[in-house]
């Protein structure tokens, strides 16, 4: 079994003390996000394959990943650097920093452990397509060597989504939109050959429609990165995740709306208040995130 922690909120930013307490128990308890019964998730290392971690603020969370090494538990990080202004990402570490926790992470714990998510795209007047094709090539540039790939997307319009992005448009006086397939085919082609020039493998996340010439299909929750990562082949009993996607199958032990980074495409809020809220009702102790 491959643990997802968490694709719902951010742990390693926000919940690492619960984290390491939920790995000594050996277990955490989950609530479905679909309305059914809560779930029980093993973090004992026999029913564990690996994690994959996803966040936007590593530097919290170095002391659970030294357990995790020293447990010889494997595990990937989803690090998503995008560079954008205050008013798309309120609360996200500059782009400096995260690029700093990426070296870092390359050379403590080897070079297949990191992956770069330039994830997602958003189009806005502050972050038209030349934004996005100059700060790609700025951060491809610093993580050359450093990650073998950059996994993106572009922005999914919820409902939830589209009233987020309105109320900060209009509180920050910025326009956005959703640009039609074949404008965000040109973009992909031109970050492609970006990340290709740096020794890095562009895939796309979930939306294979877009696929093209140099664009991967994701595989985020990666069994064969993982048993690159352990030594060992971890993809004997994995299973697919849906039609969809790339990822191999996994458990996810996070929540919707407990991230208070305040990203305001983000779709797993439905409200920044209701987030931060979540993340002020979080006890570090407790069974559940």
């Amino acid at each position: 079994m491959i643990v997802s922690a968490s694709y719902r909120t951010d742990i390693p930013a926000f919940y690492g003390r619960w984290f390491l307490n939920r790995l000594a128990a050996g277990y955490c308890l989950v609530h479905s996000p679909y309305g059914g019964a809560p779930y029980r998730v093993s973090l004992r290392p026999e029913d564990v394959d690996g994690f994959v971690f996803w966040t936007k603020n590593l530097g919290p969370f170095w002391p659970a990943l030294a357990e995790l090494r020293r447990r010889g538990l494997p595990f990937i990080v989803q690090y998503s650097v995008t560079g954008y202004p205050r008013q798309l990402e309120g609360g996200v570490v500059a782009a400096a920093r995260s690029v700093d926790h990426l070296r870092r992470l390359a050379g403590e714990c080897g070079p297949r452990v990191p992956v770069w998510r330039y994830d997602p795209i958003v189009t806005t007047t502050l972050t038209p397509a030349d934004f996005h094709r100059r700060t790609f090539e700025r951060l491809a540039t610093a993580l050359e060597g450093v990650v073998d790939e950059v996994v993106i997307s572009f922005a999914q319009i919820y409902q939830k989504t589209r009233r987020n992005l309105d109320a900060a448009a209009r509180r920050a006086g910025f326009g956005w939109a959703d640009p039609p397939a074949d404008a965000k085919r040109v973009l992909l082609a031109d970050l492609a050959a970006m990340a290709a020039a740096r020794g890095m493998r562009l895939s796309l996340c979930g939306q294979r429609q877009l696929l093209g010439e140099g664009v991967a299909d994701a595989r985020c929750v990666d069994a064969v990165r993982l048993s690159d990562v352990a030594g060992r082949d971890l993809t004997a009993g994995a299973r697919g995740h849906r039609p969809a996607c790339g990822c191999f199958a996994s458990r996810d032990i996070g929540a919707y709306d407990t991230c208070p980074h305040g990203c305001i495409y983000c779709y797993a809020v439905q409200t920044p208040v209701r987030a931060r809220a979540g993340w002020r009702a979080h006890d570090p102790a407790g069974e559940f995130l």
